[in-house]
């Protein structure tokens, strides 16, 4: 339902966030309820995730906090189970955002094996799940949205991010896979790789400059559309 009356494109919708307790994350639940949506907070971090409802409430919108953890498929389970549960017997969600994820500084050669476990569970195992079972409730329903955030590393893959970059690569590619599955539906599943946020702004000033530093100048693109 769309309130052109108050300007507020989301009103009536349900959306889930994951990793919602800073960054990205943070910031897409602030941006879905200033578009009207009512919003589920998932993290693992619940005292954040307080913080983050009170600035919510303030803005006069709604939230249901969960915490647990983004790698757990029976924390998953029980993320989507409550959502359907909430917002005045609303018994839906209509939009993903799997936004949660681990980083993982350090070259492919250099990094402790049980990391490489760790990030995939969550970045990838638990986000496909995660999308997996949303999808099939979507298709169901014959509606809704799922948005994968990915990483600028998982596109443009640099000596320090291998490991971390193909995890994003790899959920991109689920992304994709699932869009040509259920778009028949009237579902859209999409992967973003780029969000102009102070954080990422960050990331890029402190990676190119290790960058320069360790392997020399000549491999940074540093013109005006510059990439990593």
């Amino acid at each position: 339902m769309n309130d052109s009356k108050t300007n507020k494109p989301l009103s009536g919708r349900t959306a889930i966030v994951t990793g919602a307790s800073s960054g990205i994350g943070r910031a897409t639940a602030l941006a879905l309820v200033q578009a009207g949506a009512a919003v589920v907070i998932y993290a693992r971090r619940k005292d954040r995730l307080e913080e983050l409802a009170s600035e919510i409430s303030g803005l006069g919108g709604k939230s249901l906090i969960v915490s647990g953890d983004a790698g757990v498929q029976a924390d998953i389970d029980l993320l989507l189970n409550r959502s359907l549960s909430w917002n005045d017997g609303g018994c839906k969600y209509d939009i993903l955002v799997a936004n949660a994820g681990r980083g993982l500084a350090g070259g492919v050669i250099s990094t402790n094996l049980a990391k490489w476990q760790e990030v995939y569970q969550v970045n990838v195992f638990g986000a496909a799940y995660l999308m997996r079972q949303a999808g099939q409730y979507m298709v169901q329903r014959k509606s809704g949205d799922i948005v994968a955030v990915g990483s600028v590393a998982g596109r443009n893959v640099s000596p320090f991010s291998g490991f971390y970059g193909s995890s994003k690569f790899a959920i991109g590619a689920i992304a994709e896979g699932l869009r040509r599955e259920i778009c028949s539906y009237g579902v859209n599943a999409v992967e973003l790789s780029w969000l102009p946020i102070s954080r990422v702004k960050l990331f890029i000033s402190l990676f190119e400059n290790s960058f320069i530093t360790s392997t020399g100048p000549d491999c940074i693109d540093t013109s005006e559309n510059k990439r990593l």
